[in-house]
């Protein structure tokens, strides 16, 4: 776990916070129908080589791509390949990126003109999910409040959440502690301290909440094939509460 001590590891977790979001904002822009996701992940390759950051995901034991691209029932860790987007998908977008030896890390999930009003129901759920619980990163709260008001909101939608994934502390790693279930009870947990740095990540499922693992070790996919959401913040704790720092 990484507590940010001085001013200029700040100015560092904010760099690559930054140029995360930069990232992200920039191929969601160039989702399309059509374009393949490999496409997109050389976009995002040359986006982030230009911007003077590495990759946090290319090469993460093993992981192919610089970005993860997951579609409608994929839920998260999506390989970049051939397939081409179509009307009416929804695509989870999830950039990390390393500068100056500090990891910003974000997601997002575009609709590809969707029309069905259960499907953006859904992704609109997973964002209002991701500031809940950005909203109960403060200190002095439990890591279980945090995790509760994403359950909430997901769950009084009338979605669920995955267990089987969460989001996690970051930093000089991308995987720190504390792991941040979106589910739990408020109350319970770690206190939460001035100076952490986490990875808030809710991923919605619009059926149950069970996923698997496929074939080529990485996609994480609905068991019912029902779709999932995911929306995802770096988000620091500070003297006057949270702080995004995924922003450009």
């Amino acid at each position: 776990m990484i507590i940010l001590k001085n001013r200029d590891e700040i100015r560092k977790m904010r760099e690559s916070g930054r140029i995360a979001a930069t990232v992200r904002d920039e191929i969601a822009s160039r989702i399309s129908p059509g374009i393949t996701t490999l496409e997109l992940d050389e976009v995002a390759r040359k986006l982030i080589a230009s911007l003077g950051a590495k990759s946090a995901f290319l090469g993460y034991r093993g992981y192919p791509g610089a970005v993860c691209i997951s579609i409608d029932s994929e839920v998260v860790h999506g390989i970049p390949g051939g397939g081409r987007i179509e009307i009416g998908q929804i695509v989870s977008l999830d950039v990390g990126v390393v500068y100056d030896g500090f990891v910003g890390d974000t997601a997002t999930t575009v609709m590809v003109g969707v029309t069905d009003p259960e499907v953006i129901r859904l992704v609109r759920a997973t964002e209002l999910a991701l500031m809940a619980g950005v909203e109960m990163a403060r200190a002095g709260k439990r890591l279980g409040d945090l995790s509760h008001a994403i359950e909430m909101v997901a769950v009084n939608a009338g979605f669920s959440v995955v267990r089987d994934f969460v989001g996690h502390g970051v930093g000089r790693k991308m995987h720190e502690d504390p792991q941040i279930p979106n589910f739990g009870n408020p109350g319970k947990g770690p206190k939460l301290k001035v100076g952490m740095t986490l990875a808030i990540e809710p991923m919605v499922n619009m059926g149950e909440s069970a996923v698997e693992v496929l074939s080529d070790g990485w996609t994480v996919r609905t068991v019912d094939r029902k779709p999932s959401a995911h929306f995802e913040h770096t988000v620091a704790i500070g003297d006057e509460g949270p702080e995004i720092l995924t922003v450009v």
